[in-house]
């Protein structure tokens, strides 16, 4: 099994950056938005490992339409950092949550870009 990352990649665009936090098995946990600049990105992942730990830092989200769950992680700013994929449960997502409790803090980052 390999050990949790961050990886860091452009896009199509060259002012477009993104990050996926990966568990340790491979499957991302949480995705960012884009960014104009590598090093916007970078602060970003420096904000992910620095509210992973706390709940209160966790939107718990319910798609009515789709009936399907997720979470955003917020920033001390209010600001979202990080987007959960898609859940079939309220438990499921729960765990997602925990996985990225447990995973970010330490993560190490892996340009690609």
């Amino acid at each position: 099994m390999k050990n949790p990352k961050f990886e860091l990649f452009s896009g199509i665009g060259k002012h477009d950056f993104f990050f996926n936090l990966k568990a340790g098995n491979g499957e991302k946990i949480l995705g960012s938005e884009s960014y104009t600049s590598k090093h916007a990105a970078v602060h970003s992942i420096a904000a992910v490992k620095r509210n992973a730990p706390y709940y209160k830092q966790y939107e718990r989200r319910f798609n009515i339409d789709r009936d399907s769950y997720t979470f955003v992680l917020k920033a001390e700013n209010g600001e979202i950092v990080g987007r959960s994929e898609t859940y079939p449960s309220a438990y499921s997502r729960d765990e997602g949550i925990e996985a990225v409790r447990r995973n970010a803090p330490e993560a190490p980052t892996e340009d690609l870009t």
